[in-house]
This record gives C-alpha cells, structure tokens and sequence, in this order.
C-alpha cells in the first residue's frame, strides 16, 4: 500500500522548493525570480507562496538558459545537488535547446582573444589616439 502524505505536506511553497532543488543559491533570489516572471506553472506565473505539487510543470529562466522540468518530488530542506537533482526531471528538448544556446555563446567568445600582456607604451599612445580609454 503506498504510503499517504499528510494534505500539509501534499504541496511546498514554490520559492522554498526553488531553492532546494538549487534553483538558486537564496529564497530571496527565488522569490525575486518569481516576481518578475521568470517562472511559471503551467504556462502561468505564479506566486512565490504558490504550492507545488508533483507533477506540476515548471518553466524557469535564470540568466540565458530556460528550463522545462517536471517535479518528481517535494522538499523543503535544502541539500547536497545529488539529492536536489532527484526532485525534478527535465525535458529532452529543455536540455537540447540549453546544449544548443551554450555552444552558440562558446562560438561567439571563440573569435575574441585578449591580449597576453599589457600595451606597452607605443600601443598605450595608439589606444589613447584612437580614443579607445577604456581599453588601458
């Protein structure tokens, strides 16, 4: 027989289960990130006291990637990343598409090379004549 949850335990505030499937590094940061829209349940945003319940559907941006997840399980309590990678499943195409912004940003970094040493002082005068300050 499967084992009941009590109905308290049946859902967990979004912004705590954020940070302890390591979201975030804090639940202010979290509930920052769901104030500005930047998670959903559903396809709709949702509050930072909003319940999750497994099987929600989850869309999270942080910085340049977004990830689809689905979460496997509740927790309040945050710990070590193997465990926190166990409340949630992420979609094939989530990680595909993250795979694919990741190594489009590596291509992008690859064409700039900075300089091994400092300017001396021929290249300094150069720079301040072209009007380039910041680069010093």
């Amino acid at each position: 027989m499967p084992m009941q949850m009590p109905e308290e335990a049946a859902s967990v505030r979004l912004d705590l289960w954020l940070w302890a499937a390591r979201f975030f590094k804090t639940r202010a940061l979290a509930k920052h990130a769901i104030d500005t829209g930047k998670v959903e349940i559903g396809g709709q945003r949702a509050k930072p006291s909003r319940g999750v319940r497994v099987g929600d559907a989850l869309q999270v941006a942080r910085l340049e990637e977004r990830f689809e997840i689905e979460v496997l399980a509740l927790s309040d309590v945050r710990g070590p990343a193997s465990v926190a990678q166990t409340l949630y499943r992420e979609s094939d195409a989530s990680k595909q598409a993250r795979e694919q912004a990741r190594a489009q940003r590596a291509a992008e970094r690859a064409g700039y090379h900075p300089p091994e040493t400092k300017p001396d002082k021929r290249a300094r005068r150069l720079i301040r004549a072209l009007g380039d300050i910041d680069a010093l």
